[in-house]
């Protein structure tokens, strides 16, 4: 094979815990200079196979391999999640980790540092800390760390998913006039950007196998697949989920925000910084209504989120009531809090266990398969939360952490990652809790999300 091709002949994967393969008998090669596109619904194995290229699978991923991969060259990978992949403090050690590993001269080394986070938009000094960027600044910290190394092979499992459209674009461009002619695998559910800068299509069928494998017209020709975010297809109709499974126990009070800064603190051996996270915020959610908080990546959407919910104390302003004061079971029982990396909520061994922790601790009982089956994870439950897709966990965070049907609903970016079906509940789980009384507020940049009002950052 020629430098940054691939191959995978008969390859199947089944991860440890599990039955069935998420791979099955994948026969696929990819010719050095090609650009693929990879699609497929939520959990039909696309990040397998950027991890199988990778090594990954069997060394730092449990499971059963059979078959063969096969790359020419050296590889980048960009996970799901950034958080993953960031290995130092700073931004400009952590993109430099990959040159330094290659052995390059220093000054080689911090020429390619400055190049790769001007070219994915990262306009911070290199002493920025890694840990004060949002979900999205670090999906570009890590796309830096990739393009700095110039690999042959250029895996990306959905760079673009935390980002704003023109953020978004940004960061396509970079990767594209980057790519010279080197290889590249690029993961998305929303891809339609991508049509126009790849060479071929692989779809993925539930169950890990190959529905379709061939140009962009003739993908845009065929039927598609249930699921997928086909070009010009109108969002789908949240699922109608049985408001007796989101009704809050208790009637929530709206809750105000006035004028709201908010200070992060990163500390670290050397010492601590400060920097201003969200500075003049105002904002009201109400019960029976759905608030969606929107700007571009790094604007505070987040940091507003946590701030209103009292998982933060603002420097300045006001929120009534100020939930920040509660005990930390009072605030659990009032409020549900999804965050954007859903294994920052991940407690226990298995899905089932999961679902069902935060509801026993505070006394109140869940019907799990119930959950589970209107979610679509009824065969996972015996699995392991971190065995699970990006998509399946994001599902499970949201569940495990609203199972107890609390009247204040709050979620970061919860349709990241997620297929036509899985959006359709998603977005069905928290409108349907609106529409039962819960108080419900989200921070997105997806434009298609349900919302009644909207403050933007």
């Amino acid at each position: 094979m020629s430098r940054g091709a691939a191959r995978f002949r008969g390859f199947s994967w089944r991860p440890v815990g599990r039955k069935r393969a998420t791979i099955a008998g994948v026969e696929l090669s990819i010719r050095a200079g090609e650009r693929v596109l990879v699609v497929g619904p939520s959990g039909s194995g696309k990040s397998t196979l950027l991890h199988a290229l990778a090594g990954a699978l069997g060394t730092t991923i449990s499971g059963e391999a059979t078959g063969e991969v096969e790359v020419d060259g050296r590889l980048g990978l960009v996970l799901q999640n950034p958080a993953d992949a960031i290995v130092a403090e700073r931004i400009g050690r952590d993109v430099a980790f990959g040159p330094e590993n290659l052995g390059l001269p220093r000054d080689e080394i911090w020429r390619r540092v400055d190049v790769a986070l001007e070219a994915v938009g990262l306009e911070y000094d290199r002493d920025r800390f890694a840990s004060a960027l949002s979900g999205g600044e670090q999906q570009r910290l890590v796309l830096a760390g990739v393009l700095a190394t110039e690999p042959d092979l250029v895996l990306l499992d959905e760079p673009t998913s935390m980002l704003d459209s023109a953020t978004a674009s940004q960061v396509r461009d970079a990767v594209i006039g980057a790519l010279g002619d080197r290889t590249l695998l690029v993961v998305e559910h929303r891809f339609e950007p991508w049509l126009d800068h790849v060479d071929r299509v692989v779809a993925l069928a539930p169950g890990g196998t190959v529905a379709f494998d061939g140009t962009v017209e003739g993908f845009l020709a065929s039927s598609g697949q249930p699921g997928l975010w086909m070009p010009g297809a109108p969002p789908p109709q949240p699922f109608d989920v049985p408001l007796d499974l989101v009704k809050p126990v208790a009637d929530p009070d709206p809750v105000v925000a006035r004028d709201l800064t908010v200070e992060l603190v990163t500390r670290t051996i050397r010492g601590s910084r400060r920097s201003t996270a969200l500075s003049g915020f105002d904002a009201r959610v109400d019960p029976g209504r759905v608030l969606a908080v929107t700007g571009p990546s790094g604007s505070g959407k987040s940091t507003a989120l946590v701030a209103m919910t009292g998982l933060v104390r603002p420097r300045s302003g006001t929120i009534a009531p100020d939930l920040g004061r509660l005990r930390s079971p009072d605030l659990a029982r009032r409020m549900g809090w999804v965050p954007q990396n859903p294994e920052l909520g991940f407690l226990t061994t298995s899905v089932r266990e999961e679902i069902s922790r935060t509801a026993t601790a505070l006394g109140a009982s869940v019907d799990v398969d119930a959950l589970l089956e209107l979610v679509g994870l009824a065969r996972l439950g015996p699995s392991h939360p971190y065995r699970l897709s990006g998509g399946e966990q994001r599902r499970l965070a949201m569940i495990s952490a609203l199972a107890h049907r609390p009247g204040l609903v709050a979620l970061d970016e919860p349709t990241v990652g997620q297929d036509r079906d899985t959006w359709a509940m998603v977005t069905g789980w928290y409108t349907a809790a609106a529409r039962a009384g819960a108080a419900v507020a989200l921070a997105t940049h997806d434009p298609d999300a349900p919302r009644d009002m909207e403050v933007v950052l």
